[in-house]
């Protein structure tokens, strides 16, 4: 009662979250409503070395208490995600919350030479009891890719790269059936690197990296300022309306976070890099990758875009994580890169 009481007490402005136990960037974050409370989620990714070697597949779990969601002191570390593949660690996985359990997709892993992989891994992992269930594998396995939920029950696996190239396939999982069907190929340049959000039957995608054909010499990479919306078809989920959007800079961001919000019927876009990077946040062009403080919000209804500004710039998320309801509502991101590429452990708060 005394925890309750304390937590009750509190305000908005007295939520602080407590660091990850270790810095991570490139991780699959999620959170879930249990029986046992709310839970933020953080699986896999790169620790602070940024080499190979650092490619993980450690989890962490911090619940929320209380009508405001507020965070115990310390963060609890879970099982690893388990693997088919040699290296267990991964980085670019994809993680959604539906309901009371998290699911987990793709990723890739990499060498000391550098080969990097497209797991077929995927799993529905619930976080009460620590134990992860393998489900149906992706028809093409990606990694870097956009996941999104539809009605509870439906995610979408948006572009991506796959071994060897980027995919313009929408590969769409039904939790309930736990069978896959392919959706309406995505109409923008394949890409990786990407973000995106869905409110409703409304999907935003935008920017990533794309790959460019040369003469005479390897092929390329290169940022894709473009902006997409998508409006699922109710009566079958497997069509997808793509038009273009205006985008809200002209200037593409690699890995921002991002996510819906049903209350302001938007989609959020925070951080990234102008820069696209490799995994260790040297930039493809060979120079170091710097992050972003720009919020985006695009509003459905109004069909415009919102910039503003956060207060710390970041880069290198696999997802945006609201918190709380109404007034007291805010988003977080785990871990990512800082300045001079520097992998964090913050819980990074962003109040709009």
């Amino acid at each position: 009662m005394l925890i309750s009481a304390n937590v009750s007490a509190l305000t908005k402005k007295d939520i602080s979250y407590p660091a990850l136990p270790e810095p991570v960037t490139n991780n699959a974050v999620a959170s879930v409503d249990t029986e046992n409370g709310h839970f933020l989620l953080s699986f896999m990714g790169l620790g602070a070395g940024k080499t190979h070697e650092d490619v993980h597949n450690k989890v962490w779990a911090l619940e929320l208490e209380g009508e405001l969601f507020a965070p115990k002191k310390t963060w609890q570390q879970k099982s690893p995600v388990p693997s088919s593949l040699p290296h267990s660690g991964r980085l670019a996985g994809i993680a959604v919350g539906v309901g009371d359990m998290a699911l987990l997709f793709g990723g890739y892993t990499v060498d000391a030479a550098h080969n990097e992989v497209s797991s077929p891994d995927n799993f529905r992992y619930e976080v009460v009891t620590d134990i992860y269930y393998p489900i149906a594998q992706t028809p093409v396995p990606v990694d870097d890719a956009v996941a999104l939920v539809f009605q509870q029950r439906y995610v979408y696996l948006i572009s991506g790269w796959h071994n060897d190239g980027n995919v313009n396939l929408v590969q769409i999982y039904d939790v309930k059936t736990d069978t896959w069907q392919q959706g309406s190929p995505f109409l923008g340049n394949p890409v990786f690197g990407h973000a995106g959000a869905i409110v409703g039957g409304n999907i935003m995608i935008c920017d990533g990296v794309k790959v460019d054909a040369q003469p005479n010499k390897r092929r390329t990479f290169s940022a894709e300022p473009a902006c997409y919306h998508g409006t699922i078809d109710t009566n079958d989920v497997k069509k997808i309306d793509w038009r273009t959007v205006a985008h809200p800079t002209s200037s593409a961001r690699y890995r921002m976070a991002a996510t819906g919000d049903v209350a302001s019927n938007s989609a959020i876009f925070v951080g990234g890099s102008h820069n696209p990077y490799n995994y260790n946040g040297t930039g493809y062009d060979g120079e170091p990758s710097s992050p972003n403080n720009e919020v985006w919000r695009y509003d459905f209804k109004q069909t415009s875009w919102q910039v503003s500004h956060m207060d710390s710039p970041t880069m290198d998320h696999r997802g945006l994580l609201a918190v709380g309801i109404g007034a007291n509502k805010h988003f977080v991101t785990l871990g990512g890169m800082v300045g001079q590429q520097k992998v964090s452990n913050a819980v990074h708060r962003i109040d709009l």
